[in-house]
């Protein structure tokens, strides 16, 4: 409850902020962004337009999920691009390690020009929260944040590549994070950035077992559980062999040492 209460509060805070930077705002419209910049160059701007428009499609098309709300006129994401680190810092308050956030709820993503990695990381882990909020449910309190960042993150080719290998290792060293202690966490809470990738990579990881042992279809029948019974134990229970979380934990770990 706190970690949501929280979130809202953050939200506030960011319409607050960009509301009043409007007149700061220059816009380049695509068919389903709406992209707002300071002082951006065109390349970037150019570039992003191009990406988004790309993941639009295919991070859909990842998890499984068939659209049926589509970003046309009106209903367009937004993208807010500051001009540096500082500038997005300031206004969102999100912590330091942070270089793109989304309001799903918005369908809003808030950023600055040349992040580093920014399209294959920033770009479509944030446009990943708002694609599956938008399937779950944007007030759907049921779905973990852990399961939120999985998601997001599955998005990024580089975190999933190396997600198995880092979390093999943190076993090892006796610094592995189980689904119940994840369950507890709020990465946007943490400044310890070690402990902060240890958690996006066992989110990945964890999805990346689900699609790998039981396909996108499970993925999906368990999305829609969640979205209408919105309890996690009996959307997992209805979609895959496991009861609870606990039983998920002791598969993916299982399938790790493998």
């Amino acid at each position: 409850m706190k970690s949501v209460i929280f979130l809202v509060l953050i939200m506030t805070v960011f319409c607050a902020k960009v509301h009043a930077q409007a007149g700061k705002w220059q816009e380049e419209k695509t068919t389903h962004f709406i992209i707002h910049y300071q002082g951006a160059v065109q390349d970037f701007i150019r570039s992003l337009s191009e990406k988004a428009e790309e993941y639009y499609n295919s991070i859909a098309d990842n998890l499984g999920f068939i659209r049926f709300n589509f970003w046309l006129w009106d209903n367009r994401a937004h993208i807010y691009v500051y001009d540096d680190a500082a500038g997005y810092h300031e206004a969102t308050g999100q912590p330091e390690w942070s270089a793109g956030a989304a309001m799903p709820g918005y369908k809003a993503i808030y950023t600055y020009a040349n992040a580093q990695d920014f399209f294959a990381t920033v770009l479509p882990h944030e446009m990943g929260h708002i694609i599956f909020r938008e399937f779950v449910g944007f007030n759907n309190s049921a779905v973990p944040i852990w399961l939120e960042e999985g998601v997001a993150s599955y998005q990024m080719q580089i975190r999933r590549g190396a997600a198995d290998a880092f979390v093999k290792n943190s076993i090892t060293n006796n610094t592995f994070m189980n689904i119940e202690t994840l369950s507890d966490m709020n990465p946007l809470m943490m400044s310890d950035k070690e402990k902060v990738n240890l958690f996006y990579l066992e989110t990945v990881s964890i999805l990346d077992f689900l699609m790998k042992e039981h396909g996108r279809e499970s993925f999906v029948l368990f999305c829609q559980n969640l979205r209408d019974k919105k309890n996690f134990n009996r959307a997992i229970a209805s979609a895959y062999p496991y009861e609870n979380t606990v039983q998920l934990n002791q598969a993916w770990q299982e399938s790790l040492k493998k």
